[in-house]
């Protein structure tokens, strides 16, 4: 089979941590990848048959859920965000671990409670909107790519929603978790047509799920 696979990595926090489980399952990017000067956004592997791409997050599942790349490592957050049904997700790998949470200023912001509309600021709207359905309140959501935590200080939005690790960023920023709304971690995913047409897909899903048993056999 001469067509060459394309294997897509998310920039920013989770890539470091998958760097190790690629390699451990045969996926390993050649030096130049490892150049933080390096703008590229394709990279060769040392595979003859697969090259890496490297863009944002969000991307990283409209490239495989269309088939422009067979698989990828990708958040459960953006997989829950966007439900693509041509997207399947077979292996967590157990690394990326944050949680999506709301928060909002600790200095007396008005609660949920009785509260039939909010105006939330997030990366998440789809996510943030089913939370408070669940609870019966309409989120008008304010769509933002980053920066989130000064939304509430400037009268963009009393609330935001956004990942979660350590709660620093938060508290610097003068807010406080008050719901959690999805617990996340990265996983592989694959296009589902590639999975059952190319066995070099399936070949791989294996890999990684041998090692991921592997590391929590251990």
């Amino acid at each position: 089979m001469n067509e060459c696979l394309t294997f897509a990595v998310p920039k920013g926090r989770i890539l470091d941590e998958a760097l190790p489980v690629m390699a451990r399952a045969g996926v390993v990017p050649e030096d130049d990848f490892h150049d933080k000067a390096n703008r590229s956004l394709t990279f060769a592997t040392t595979r003859d048959d697969m090259k890496l791409i490297r863009v944002r997050a969000f991307d990283v599942a409209t490239f495989v859920a269309h088939g422009a790349a067979q698989m990828g490592i990708v958040g459960s957050d953006v997989i829950e965000e966007f439900d693509y049904a041509d997207l399947y997700a077979p292996v967590d790998l157990d690394i990326g671990h944050c949680h999506l949470s709301v928060a909002e200023p600790n200095d007396g912001a008005a609660r949920v409670d009785g509260a039939s509309h909010l105006r939330v600021a997030t990366k998440y709207p789809n996510l943030t909107r089913r939370h408070f359905e669940r609870q019966g309140i309409q989120a008008e959501c304010v769509k933002l790519n980053g920066a989130m935590e000064i939304a509430p200080a400037l009268g963009l939005a009393g609330r935001i929603v956004d990942l979660v690790s350590t709660g620093t960023t938060l508290r610097e920023n003068g807010l406080v978790e008050t719901g959690r709304i999805l617990d996340i971690s990265a996983r592989l995913i694959v296009n589902r047509k590639a999975l059952k047409t190319d066995p070099r897909v399936a070949a791989l899903v294996e890999a990684f799920r041998a090692d991921a048993a592997e590391r929590e056999a251990a």
